[in-house]
């Protein structure tokens, strides 16, 4: 298993609907992160490689666009269980903090 960052989270996150090329899971991320997610193509493609070498994510087909090979990318079952796991640990992170504020009356 891969360190999940916040990053990681959200490219993972970012292709559970669907498919999707390099910039539009940057677009994805920095959506669905509020813009907290800021990925440089470096980054990402960085990341990708990482993800693919874990079985979270695998290249699902490739197109050219103006003369561009576009790669797009599709999370493995293996991936979507990554991230759901990673979505209960930070609720349940959450849910100290917000139990003890709630008793604390703030």
């Amino acid at each position: 298993m891969i360190k999940m960052t916040e990053a990681t989270y959200f490219i993972l996150a970012a292709l559970l609907q669907e498919p999707l090329h390099g910039y539009g899971i940057i677009k994805r991320a920095g959506e669905q992160s509020a813009g907290r997610v800021k990925l440089a193509v470096g980054t990402l493609y960085g990341a990708l490689d990482r993800l693919a070498e874990a079985g979270l994510v695998v290249i699902d087909h490739e197109e050219v666009v103006d003369g561009r090979p576009r790669r797009y990318y599709r999370i493995t079952d293996e991936g979507v269980t990554a991230v759901r796991e990673e979505a209960v640990r930070l609720q349940q992170a959450a849910r100290v903090v917000t139990v003890q504020i709630a008793v604390m009356g703030a």
